[in-house]
C-alpha cells in the first residue's frame, strides 16, 4: 500500500515540477524505508516510530540540501538542495512544495557539459551568504547579498579542480574545508579536461589561500567536523574502498593521518544502494552519514548505532527547522525524519 501511495505521489509532483512549483498537503506525506537498530544507544537519538517522509520527488539526482533559516537575508524558513543533473537549485517549503530557485546553478557555459553539470554542496557562511561546490564551472562559488556569484577558488597551484563536491567551515567559522573528486567531469577520472593527477581535501583560508590537506582518499566526497573540531570526517565514495576516514586535526588547521571510521564496502558489495556520501554531525558527537542502504547513524567512537533505510541510493543530509529534522536526498526524492538529536551548530 505504501509502494502505490508512493506511485501516485510521484505522478503528481512531476506534473508540478513541469512548471517548477506544485502544491501539496504538508501533514499527511507518504512514507518509505524503515529505521534499522543495532545498538540499543540508537533509542535516545531516534523514536522507534519515527517514519522517513517523502516530501518531494521526479529529480534527477537531488543533493546537497541546506536549511535556511527565517533569519536569514534570503528571507528564509525553507531547504535549498541541488538537482545536479538539471544544473538547478531547488527551494522546498512547508505546504507549498518544490520549486527552482536558481539555474544554472553550476555550469555556465554554452555547451553541453556531461550528466553532473550543476552545482553539489551547498553551504550557509556565518553571514548567511550562499556557498557553492560547482561541478560545471569546477570552482567553489559565493552568492553574494547583492545577488551575483563569485569565484572563491577554481585552482590550485594554477590547475583546474576537478570538480568541488562538498564543503564544511572550520574552526575559526571562516575557512572553509572542501573535497574534489572527478564526478562532475563529463569522463570523470578519463575526462581529458582533469588537470590534477589526485584527488584532494583542501581548506581554503579567508585570504584565498588554497592548502592540500591530504591526497590519501581516492574519492573523496562527504566532508563533516566534529563539534570541538577536533576530528574531520571525510566519506569515501569508491566502491572498491566504500569508507569513511576520521582525521585529527592539528592547532594550526591541517590535519594528520587518517584511520578507518567505518568500512561499508561489503554493505555495498551485497547490494545496498548507494555508497558514503554526505555526511553531518549532531552535537553530542555522533555521525550521521549517507551510504549504502541510506544514512548510518554512528558514535563518536565509531560504533554503528543504526541506519535510516530509505531503500535508495542516498545522497546527503541536513540538519533544519529548530535542527531536530534532518532533510534526506534520496535519489529522486526529498525526505526528513524527525530525531531526538540535535544538529551541531544550533
Amino acid at each position: 500500500m505504501i509502494r502505490k501511495h508512493i506511485l501516485i505521489f510521484q505522478f503528481i509532483t512531476l506534473l508540478g515540477l513541469i512548471e517548477f512549483s506544485q502544491a501539496q498537503d504538508s501533514v499527511n506525506f507518504p512514507t518509505i524505508g524503515e529505521i534499522l537498530k543495532f545498538d540499543k544507544s540508537l533509542d535516545a537519538l531516534l523514536d522507534p516510530s519515527a517514519e522517513i517522509e517523502v516530501l518531494s520527488s521526479g529529480f534527477l539526482w537531488s543533493e546537497g540540501p541546506v536549511w535556511v533559516p527565517e533569519s536569514n537575508h534570503l528571507h528564509g524558513g525553507y531547504l535549498l538542495f541541488s538537482d545536479i543533473p538539471n544544473n538547478r537549485v531547488v527551494r522546498w517549503d512547508e505546504g507549498k512544495g518544490a520549486k527552482t530557485w536558481l539555474t544554472p546553478s553550476g555550469y555556465t557555459g554554452v555547451d553541453t557539459y556531461g550528466s553532473e553539470p550543476g552545482c553539489n554542496g551547498l553551504l550557509l557562511d556565518t553571514l548567511g551568504q550562499l556557498i557553492s561546490c560547482e561541478h560545471g564551472d569546477r570552482r567553489l562559488s559565493l552568492l553574494t547579498k547583492g545577488g551575483g556569484k563569485r569565484t572563491l577558488i577554481d585552482n590550485y597551484r594554477g590547475k583546474r579542480l576537478n570538480s568541488p563536491n562538498d564543503v564544511c567551515l572550520g574552526a575559526d567559522g571562516k575557512t572553509l574545508y572542501f573535497t574534489d573528486p572527478p564526478y562532475g567531469l563529463p569522463k570523470r577520472w578519463d575526462d581529458p579536461r582533469r588537470e590534477l593527477n589526485f584527488c584532494g581535501v583542501f581548506c581554503l583560508s579567508p585570504a584565498g589561500e588554497i592548502t592540500l590537506l591530504t591526497t590519501e582518499m581516492t574519492r573523496p566526497n562527504g566532508i563533516a567536523f566534529s563539534p570541538d573540531f577536533k576530528t574531520l570526517y571525510v566519506a569515501q565514495s569508491d566502491p572498491a574502498a566504500a569508507v569513511w576516514k576520521s582525521f585529527p586535526v592539528n592547532e594550526d588547521g591541517t590535519i594528520g593521518k587518517g584511520t578507518i571510521f567505518h568500512d561499508a564496502t561489503e554493505a555495498f558489495e551485497k547490494g545496498l544502494p548507494g555508497l558514503p556520501d554526505g555526511l553531518k554531525v549532531d552535537n553530542k558527537g555522533n555521525v550521521w552519514a549517507t551510504g549504502p542502504g541510506g544514512v548510518y547513524i554512528f558514535s563518536p567512537s565509531g560504533t554503528l548505532l543504526g541506519r535510516i533505510s530509505t531503500g535508495e541510493r542516498t545522497a546527503n543530509c541536513a540538519w533544519g527547522n529548530d535542527g531536530t529534522v534532518l532533510y534526506l536526498t534520496a535519489d529522486t526524492y526529498l525526505c526528513r525524519i524527525q530525531t531526538k538529536a540535535m544538529g551541531a551548530g544550533w
